[in-house]
């Protein structure tokens, strides 16, 4: 019964992390209905989405210990360490990515401002630093976890995270027009764009 509550909690926790996420990517369009509040309101709404990803972390963990009953094998067939060792390979070059991003972002990470400028730094060659390395971090946990399952279900995070992407882009569009796209135009959307 743990099992079953547990895995219907990460499928809820990923949904209102993905709809909360979504919402507070819209301070431009939601400034347009109610006024400079929005700002306010988008950060409300990140906090919610963090809390509602931590809590989908957290589920992951207790999975480890209450996996459900599946035709899959509960750990990996190699011994524990390995799995360390691939989480740990993953972690490094993603974390690097992951928190130059929220470093060269500052406040804006959490906190959505209207007189916030386009950022530096790393996002001079990638547009979402951020979530090109925190997406990578459900696999960590999953092999961290010794579970195939968890590693299966961190597929599901791909698609949601380029669609909490798109959803900054199509407001970063509202709030810094040409100029925010001619900055789509010379950097990759994860990956730095090559030179031709």
């Amino acid at each position: 019964m743990i099992a079953q509550i547990n895995f219907l909690l990460l499928l809820l926790f990923t949904v209102l992390t993905v709809y909360f996420y979504i919402k507070s990517a819209g301070p431009a369009a939601l400034e347009r209905k109610i006024g400079e509040r929005a700002y306010a309101i988008c950060t409300r709404y990140r906090i919610l989405a963090g809390v509602f990803m931590t809590l989908a972390g957290i589920n992951y963990v207790v999975y480890a210990f209450y996996p459900l009953p599946l035709p899959l094998p509960r750990h990996f067939p190699w011994p524990y360490w390995v799995s360390v060792v691939i989480a740990v390979l993953i972690a490094i070059p993603s974390g690097y990515v992951w928190l130059r991003g929220s470093l060269d972002a500052g406040e804006e990470t959490m906190h959505p401002k209207k007189e916030h400028t386009l950022y530096g730094g790393i996002y001079q060659k990638i547009r979402h630093p951020q979530a090109a390395g925190e997406v990578w971090y459900w696999w960590v946990i999953a092999f961290l976890c010794n579970s195939p399952f968890l590693a299966l279900y961190s597929i599901i995070w791909l698609p949601l995270f380029h669609w909490m992407s798109r959803a900054e882009e199509r407001d970063l569009l509202i709030r810094y027009g040409d100029a925010y796209r001619e900055y789509m135009q010379r950097t990759g959307m994860y990956f730095p764009k090559r030179n031709d």
